[in-house]
């Protein structure tokens, strides 16, 4: 019994990672049912919200970046939903009111969050398709054509863009962060063949109009509304032509923080709304999202597991010996990376890696474990910084 639930817990923590993604693709191969979406050149309405708390540094350059996108001028409005800012935010949007008539301002009463203001602004939207963007994320010029170009497929809902990340300082936790977000585009663009992207991405995604439903204040409307639109007999397309910028986060710290409160949303998200999808209509979905989200967060437990087992193995034969080594050879570096951080000290890439590897899941463990507990994100605080 104990080697199976040895054997049992190290396929889920390594399928993810490495045997989904090969998995896709055989299935892409060999087992395609349906064509793949149609790309049709369109210009439909578009509106653009930017989701902004407190971006005083970053939100005249965003709103610049939008002004200059390749689009015609009377097919794009943007509008800033302002979650009760405290700094100069809701200024700067006023002043580039006066030069640019397509710029609105929504300001929040009151600190709710971005679902909250999602609601109100996509009912004021004008535009036929509404882009979703932070105020940090930087398009590239033809980036919103590209976003809108698999709208001319009536069953696509919405389109996922690349949101790209920059590290101008060097530090470790941007290294390992694009290492990992280096492999969730490529699964995105896997699953993209295979079905329905799983999820968008608050920085650079679309959605028709029609197809948004009203968010509960503490849903993660980039994991909902996908959720919902799929739900709905719609699939969701990933344009890797569509890209945006940003910087890394600047430090593990900071990432955890946002990786736990993603996480929390997500996990209730699944909860919430796992009744709209069925196994008959929705079979691929769920395996991708199973595959891709669920069994990531619970990662951790389940290498906890799998080393307790191996502990049980571990004289039983030189295989399980070596397993045992390399598990904990890898916890001890994931922690000699952590401890180096919190130093303020460069670690080795591997370290780096392993620890960015460990934090994450651990922040997502947390993350649920605040679910259950009664503990609710529904605000954020912002991490990163445009990129230039």
């Amino acid at each position: 019994m104990i080697p199976v639930i040895f054997w049992g817990a190290s396929f889920l923590v390594v399928y993810p990672y490495a045997i989904y993604p090969l998995l896709l693709r055989l299935m892409i191969r060999h087992g395609r049912d349906e064509p793949p979406p149609e790309e049709v050149p369109a210009e439909p309405s578009i509106t653009l919200i930017i989701s902004a708390y407190n971006e005083q540094s970053v939100i005249r350059e965003k709103l610049r970046n939008s002004r200059s996108l390749d689009y015609p001028l009377d097919k794009l409005d943007i509008m800033v939903v302002s979650d009760a800012s405290s700094d100069g935010t809701d200024d700067i949007v006023r002043e580039e009111q006066l030069v640019d008539g397509r710029i609105r301002l929504l300001r929040l009463p009151k600190r709710s969050g971005k679902s909250a203001g999602l609601n109100t602004a996509v009912e004021m939207a004008r535009g036929e398709i509404v882009v979703f963007s932070d105020a940090n994320a930087i398009y590239e010029r033809s980036a919103l054509r590209e976003l809108v170009r698999p709208f001319g497929d009536h069953r696509v809902g919405y389109v996922v863009g690349a949101a790209l990340y920059h590290d101008s300082g060097g530090n470790t936790a941007a290294e390992s962060e694009g290492l990992y977000w280096r492999l969730e585009l490529w699964l995105k663009r896997l699953e993209s063949e295979f079905g329905s992207v799983v999820g968008g991405d608050g920085a650079i995604y679309a959605i028709r109009r029609s197809l948004f439903r009203p968010l509960r204040d503490d849903d993660i409307s980039d994991f909902v509304n996908p959720l919902q639109i799929v739900a709905g007999g719609y699939r969701g397309c990933f344009n890797g032509r569509a890209r945006s910028y940003e910087r890394a986060g600047d430090s593990f710290a900071k990432e955890f923080r946002r990786r736990r409160r993603i996480v929390n949303r997500s996990w209730r998200a699944v909860r919430r709304y796992r009744h709209l999808l069925s196994l008959r209509r929705h079979g691929r979905f769920i395996f991708m999202l199973v595959s891709h989200k669920v069994l990531r967060w619970l990662a951790l437990p389940l290498i906890v597991i799998a080393w307790a087992a191996n502990c049980l193995l571990w004289g039983t034969s030189a295989l399980y010996a070596a397993t045992w080594s390399a598990i904990t050879a890898s916890l001890l570096l994931g922690a000699t990376g952590a401890v180096l951080e919190n130093l303020g000290r460069p670690a080795p890439r591997l370290a780096s890696t392993l620890c960015y590897f460990y934090m994450i899941n651990l922040a997502g463990l947390l993350g649920i474990w605040d679910e259950y507990r009664g503990i609710r994100h529904a605000t954020w605080d912002h991490i990163r910084k445009a990129a230039p």
